[in-house]
């Protein structure tokens, strides 16, 4: 079997690029994650999202454990399977999206119990469940379980939480046990608080993990409280292994976190807009909707490869959107992923060429200068 683990190849300032190694093919670093919540990023075929240059999605362990269960998805031969997709697939352990349920949910030192947001049946997630659950779904990445507070929050919350998250960190560790070919990644917690942060990352070092994750940010805290955290809690977690800033996020976010050596990232932002008309491109954020774009004979962006861009029109995307059609989410999808795949793929060379920094003044330029849509 095909050994795992991460090789930083190069790295200019704190920004890294590099290789995570798995069965199912290599993760280029820095990575983003196009989101498939429910076995599907939404609007596009597996093979479309491949052709981006995707080399791993994200998989929800909450929405799947409900529907179709992780039960059938596994006797029906795993996510990959199932989904059609062959490369890696990262699962979160559901602690985010169930720790969002507010009054449905709660929260004991074993674990959480919470009613379906579907149907309102009860049922209980524990890191032990968490990590039965993501093998049965055979990802190639698990996260471990833990609780993620919204910010702003008090000292004394952030830290019981984090403490918990700890306890449950190893409680993940020791249930996940030896599985090889596959990797489990710990979550820093601790909120905006260094002295947190710090003992977050030494709890996990102490327990040992194949990758580490920052949670408990993009949240609500802004973009500089994130930046001023990514500055001290990134440099606290091992140099050999994979850093995954989990939920993240706008164009500008993702190149900030590279920027403080983050290599992975996860976000629905570029399928999510993509569907209610919001479009990423080097010169700035369009929505297709505006009426300016009515008559526009040009491409949503000339050096974009994406079959948006190639073969269709702001006019024609302008018209389907109006009419709600259903391409309308398929373009603008497949272009935003585009785009953002175009982000890392920039980001990689530049890392390697030693010419990081003015990769980012560039790309800060592009966007000031460009053609930008009133929100």
């Amino acid at each position: 079997m095909t050994s795992t683990g991460f090789t930083k190849h190069a790295q200019d300032g704190k920004a890294r690029s590099g290789v995570i190694q798995t069965p199912r093919g290599e993760i280029r670093t820095p990575a983003f994650m196009p989101v498939g919540t429910a076995a599907t990023v939404k609007a596009m075929m597996p093979e479309s999202v491949a052709s981006t240059g995707a080399d791993i999605l994200l998989g929800n362990t909450y929405h799947l454990m409900l529907r179709p269960t992780a039960e059938r998805i596994a006797k029906l031969g795993g996510l990959h399977k199932f989904m059609n997709w062959d490369k890696p697939i990262l699962t979160d352990s559901g602690g985010f999206q169930v720790m969002s349920l507010a009054g449905l949910r709660k929260l004991t030192e074993r674990g959480v119990t919470f009613k379906s947001h579907i149907d309102g049946s009860k049922h209980e997630i524990t890191p032990e469940r968490s990590m039965e659950i993501q093998e049965l779904l055979g990802s190639d990445i698990v996260m471990c379980f833990d609780e993620c507070p919204a910010l702003p929050a008090d000292r004394d919350r952030i830290a019981s939480s984090m403490r918990m998250s700890m306890r449950w960190a190893k409680r993940s560790r020791e249930a996940f046990g030896d599985r090889p070919g596959h990797m489990l990644f710990g979550i820093q917690q601790g909120g905006l608080e260094e002295d947190f942060r710090k003992e977050s990352a030494e709890a996990l070092c102490e327990i040992g993990f194949d990758g580490y994750a920052v949670g408990g940010l993009a949240v609500g805290e802004g973009q500089q409280a994130m930046f001023s955290t990514l500055d001290f809690s990134n440099d606290m977690l091992p140099e050999d292994k994979p850093r995954y800033l989990m939920g993240v996020g706008k164009p500008d976010d993702i190149v900030g976190a590279v920027a403080r050596g983050i290599d992975m990232m996860d976000c629905v932002l570029p399928s999510r807009s993509g569907r209610t008309g919001q479009v990423f491109t080097r010169m700035g954020v369009l929505n297709i909707k505006n009426a300016r774009h009515m008559d526009d004979p040009r491409p949503l962006d000339e050096n974009c490869s994406c079959p948006a861009c190639q073969n269709y029109s702001r006019a024609y995307l302008h018209h389907v959107f109006r009419s709600q059609e259903i391409i309308s989410s398929m373009l603008l999808t497949w272009h935003n992923l585009q785009y953002y795949q175009d982000i890392m793929a920039g980001m990689r060379e530049a890392i390697a060429a030693g010419r990081f920094a003015q990769w980012q003044a560039d790309f800060h330029a592009g966007r000031e200068q460009g053609d930008i849509d009133p929100l």
